[in-house]
């Protein structure tokens, strides 16, 4: 059941925080991006007390802010407001704002009756939970992220470019994969994410360099909330891109932002836990859990995978190294799609390595539960685990491209099973009037080929 923020949590935050002047309002849209409304403070009690109104296909938008009338929502129906209702314990400040704010999370709902969206993400995720509950499958969630720190001008052709090195004064030029160097470099960047985060509730773990010259990734801690752990998810993309914004640079988490650099991906970390909060791959019969779980992910691997890369640049990121093209597993093993990390029995786990850092980490986690569902339910067996080095080269039956991918979604009758036909069918709608709405300019390169 989902828990409101009521006027008393408005009393309180507000007397503890006598300067904030505006309030951002907003949901998560099936981007994995906050949109919304920032009202004046002295408005914010009509949001606490009846919600704040705007489109209520917001969660259905495109990354432009189009909904190409998705599930009929939008242009069909006349654009009807919704009501975006504020979720309990998501007051908080807003550390890198010029001026003092707070912000909200809220979840759009039906005008007048309230009822949730049939197309609502953390809906979809609530009710994959659910079923994974009654089989008594309890999941604990953790995801890492992968950016770039990028300079806020683009090139003169469009591109973007690494930000300067405080200590160097120049863009970085070489690898430092694991280089705590380049952690202290922008160690002033990174402390300013973790202190954000902690005024957040964001429970940030480890940052590391990655293997992009410039590249970095987050950790978020285990929770045993797999809906809170992809909220975290989307709020840290914000935090990010808010506290670079700050700096006068941006943070790109777009899949394939270099054509020559590895892309960022979203890795999501998946344990089952019982009652007690102990962990069931590491128990006796867990190995077979475990196997069925990965078997399950393995058949809906290429069902989801325009889930898990949601646009024509997310695909670029599958050419790159350490990135799956096939439903390989392994204990160990970065080379693989499903990963088996070196861990003792209380931290036995499979880590998804599938998902671009562009995609919803609402719908990526509700793909990976998926996956873990149907194999335990169907008692699925998976492969032979990969010993070293995965197969170089994509399977056969990898959908090639964005449009091949929402293809094979679309006809998915175990995918449409715990997301519904309706659902894929708008989601499909959606990302193929994004794609076709990305070519309506010629581009330079078009007419360099075809002139």
């Amino acid at each position: 059941m989902t828990d409101f923020a009521t006027l008393a949590d408005l009393g309180r935050f507000a007397q503890a925080n006598p300067d904030i002047v505006s309030l951002d309002a907003f949901v998560i849209d099936v981007n994995g991006n906050a949109i919304g409304k920032r009202v004046p403070m002295l408005e914010a009690e009509k949001v606490f007390k009846s919600g704040v109104a705007f489109s209520a296909c917001a969660p259905l938008l495109d990354c432009r802010g189009r909904g190409h009338d998705a599930g009929g929502r939008g242009a069909s129906d006349g654009d009807p407001d919704g009501i975006a209702l504020p979720l309990a314990g998501t007051l908080v400040r807003v550390p890198w704002a010029k001026t003092p704010t707070a912000q909200v999370m809220c979840v759009m709902r039906e005008y007048g009756t309230q009822e949730p969206l049939w197309f609502d993400q953390r809906v979809i995720l609530e009710e994959i939970i659910a079923r994974c509950r009654s089989h008594g499958l309890h999941a604990v969630i953790a995801c890492e992220l992968e950016f770039y720190l990028v300079d806020s001008a683009r090139t003169p052709q469009g591109h973007l470019r690494l930000a300067t090195n405080p200590r160097t004064r120049a863009a970085p030029s070489r690898p430092a994969n694991l280089s705590l160097e380049s952690i202290e470099d922008q160690s002033t960047f990174l402390a300013q994410i973790e202190t954000a985060a902690q005024a957040q509730g964001i429970p940030l773990g480890s940052a590391v360099a990655e293997y992009g010259i410039g590249q970095f990734e987050v950790n978020l801690r285990h929770v045993a909330d797999p809906l809170l752990a992809a909220d975290h998810a989307a709020l840290l993309r914000r935090l990010v891109r808010g506290v670079a914004r700050a700096n006068n640079e941006d943070a790109t988490f777009i899949a394939k932002p270099f054509r020559d650099q590895p892309g960022n991906g979203m890795h999501i970390h998946i344990s089952l836990v019982d009652e007690a909060g102990r962990n069931r791959f590491g128990a006796d019969g867990g190995t077979r859990l475990l196997h069925q779980a990965v078997a399950g992910m393995q058949a809906l691997m290429f069902d989801s995978l325009a889930l898990f890369a949601p646009n024509f640049n997310s695909f670029r990121r599958f050419l790159g190294p350490y990135v799956p093209n096939t439903t390989a597993w392994g204990h160990n093993n970065r080379s693989v799609a499903f990963r088996i990390p070196a861990a003792g029995a209380a931290d036995m786990r499979i880590e998804h390595r599938v998902a671009g850092a562009d995609a919803s980490p609402h719908l990526v986690v509700a793909a990976v539960l998926a996956g873990a569902l149907h194999g335990i339910t169907h008692a699925l067996e998976p492969t032979v685990p990969v010993d070293g080095k995965a197969l170089t080269g994509r399977d056969p039956t990898f959908p090639r491209g964005l449009w091949a991918a929402l293809e094979r979604m679309s006809a998915s009758p175990t995918l449409a099973d715990y997301f519904s036909q309706r659902y894929l069918a708008a989601y499909a709608h959606l990302k193929r009037g994004e794609f076709e709405t990305l070519f309506e300019d010629i581009t330079a390169r078009e007419l360099d080929f075809y002139a």
